[in-house]
């Protein structure tokens, strides 16, 4: 499109502002025009019918003991279909034209599955909201001042960088652990060389990592991959597995500009007064919902390569690993896509909820803009489980390519006012997982908090999340359980050091998280029930 400076006002030095910032200004004028001659205004809001039951058929309760059975045939189709030498007998219970699984046959089939599974980390941008001073203090202002020395030091550390590549916790030394990418490459490695000694067979393709980067920090992350060849985290297991893991395919999300606030009314600007700055620009990712059209080349490339299933998750969320569980009660359902919601704790506030919307589809609901806090207490005080939004996917990968173009086109463009330390401004973004309110068909798994969805979306969690001081007189406590940090703090450390023990096969020595040995973790691996 032609750039049409003149009816925004868009000064020569705003626009040279925009280029040296890598900001795509025809992407963002088009997104522009289009709010401001009223298009988005079709997108309607969610409406909330009802909060869902965990019925054990749409809605699986992940936590307790699983007994799931579908049609024999079928199965035994879909595993023909997928090449997988697998007669299925050995781990269901087959009874006339049924078989059924428990969690053991459940896990051993999705260790067959991770040949045609392919793992999306939605890397975002960088750490600049993370280490935010205003949103941080916002959180907990007694907490902030408890964590201020350490807040200062890593928001330092973190500045400039792309958030994957910064430290996922703090060691009980104080001293930064290794970064969210780091741990993602281990685990995919430890999952792989556990298939391997399951299936008895090595093979170099497995699991293969995709990713979504911006414009900004693609060559920072790429940089990083060449470091980490070499981390004590992963050079064992890359040597052992024989898996390339940094050959990834990639795609590379452009940057728009955020625009002006509500506030300065109706009609949109750029906005142009960043940290205060005259004629400048601050440049924002679009959201991670357009990865359906940054990585559609990507899709369609794992899809003709063999991938049959794309997990797709965030990288600051600790608790996003392949589950080969979920993996096979996916697949056996044959559904396009399942996605993980936790039971809602009280230190998940900002986010959405699982409910049915007004077309009778599971949607996301925004607390406060979408579901007030009156219906989510009334419906909880009812003893329904509420269920929150973990932001982490599961697609099958044949469905997903035939419909991405239908995708790209209706998933929404939400805009949000932001009031942080560049300024009050909008952002304009696609959000993921309001792609279920498109599909007719999902699976939803109700998953633990404290195991699947340790995300760390402000250094303070991250801070809390390590267990940081959390004997100091000073850290703040509640006869509210909704209110008490220390209890929250509490169930987030021990969800990280059981995450760290397993899936990133870590052990504690001399009060800092190193790598077990690969010997290590073949005998626990032997040694596992599953």
């Amino acid at each position: 499109m032609t750039v049409n400076t003149k009816q925004y006002n868009l000064s020569k030095e705003l626009l040279r502002n925009m280029k040296a910032q890598k900001i795509d200004i025809d992407l963002t004028l088009d997104i522009l025009d289009k709010y401001n001659n009223g298009e988005y205004k079709n997108q309607k809001p969610i409406k909330v019918k009802h909060i869902p039951k965990v019925d054990g058929v749409k809605i699986i309760n992940m936590v307790r003991d699983i007994r799931f059975s579908v049609d024999y045939g079928r199965a035994c189709n879909l595993v023909q279909k997928l090449n997988i030498p697998y007669d299925l007998s050995t781990i269901g219970e087959v009874r006339g034209n049924k078989i059924s699984f428990d969690r053991h046959g459940l896990y051993e089939l999705g260790l067959f599955l991770l040949p045609v599974t392919s793992y999306g980390i939605l890397n975002g941008g960088s750490a600049s909201s993370y280490i935010d001073n205003k949103k941080n203090r916002t959180f907990n202002t007694q907490l902030f001042e408890l964590y201020k020395n350490e807040f200062k030091k890593l928001a330092k550390l973190c500045k400039g960088k792309a958030k994957g590549i910064t430290p996922a916790f703090l060691q009980p030394n104080g001293k930064p652990g290794p970064s969210f990418l780091e741990l993602k490459m281990r685990a995919v490695l430890i999952k792989a060389l556990e298939y391997e000694l399951t299936a008895h067979k090595k093979s170099p393709l497995l699991l293969p990592v995709f990713q979504m980067t911006s414009v900004l920090n693609n060559t920072q992350i790429r940089h990083a991959y060449n470091k980490y060849r070499n981390s004590p985290f992963l050079k064992d297991l890359i040597q052992e597995t024989g898996i390339r893991i940094f050959n990834m395919e990639t795609g590379v999300q452009p940057l728009i500009a955020a625009y002006t606030s509500s506030k300065q009314g109706d009609q949109k600007q750029v906005f142009a007064r960043a940290f205060g700055k005259h004629q400048h620009a601050l440049p924002m990712p679009g959201g991670h919902g357009q990865n359906f059209f940054v990585l559609k080349n990507v899709y369609e490339n794992l899809y003709n390569s063999g991938i049959r299933y794309a997990y797709l998750g965030n990288v600051d969320n600790l608790g996003f690993t392949p589950d080969p569980l979920s993996l096979a009660l996916f697949a056996l359902s044959e559904k396009p896509a399942a996605f993980e919601f936790s039971f809602k704790t009280p230190v998940d506030v900002k986010g959405g909820i699982l409910i049915v919307d007004q077309y009778n589809r599971f949607n996301t609901a925004e607390i406060g803009p979408a579901i007030s806090w009156q219906e989510i207490r009334k419906a909880e005080r009812s003893g329904r489980k509420v269920l929150f939004n973990c932001a982490v996917g599961l697609f099958n990968l044949e469905y997903l390519v035939k419909n991405l173009d239908s995708i790209i086109d209706h998933l929404p463009v939400r805009f949000s006012d932001q009031e942080k330390d560049a300024g009050s401004y909008s952002q304009a973004e696609q959000i993921t997982w309001e792609i279920l309110g498109l599909l007719e068909d999902v699976l939803i798994f109700a998953v633990d908090k404290f195991d699947r969805f340790l995300a760390v979306k402000m250094l303070i969690e991250g801070l809390m999340t390590s267990g940081l001081k959390l004997d100091h007189k000073d850290f703040p406590t509640a006869d509210n359980p909704a209110e008490d940090f220390k209890l929250i703090a509490r169930r987030l450390h021990e969800g990280l050091k059981n995450k760290l023990t397993t899936v990133y096969g870590l052990t504690l020595y001399n009060n800092k998280w190193m790598p077990k040995s690969v010997a290590e973790i073949k005998a626990e691996i032997i040694g596992s029930p599953f």
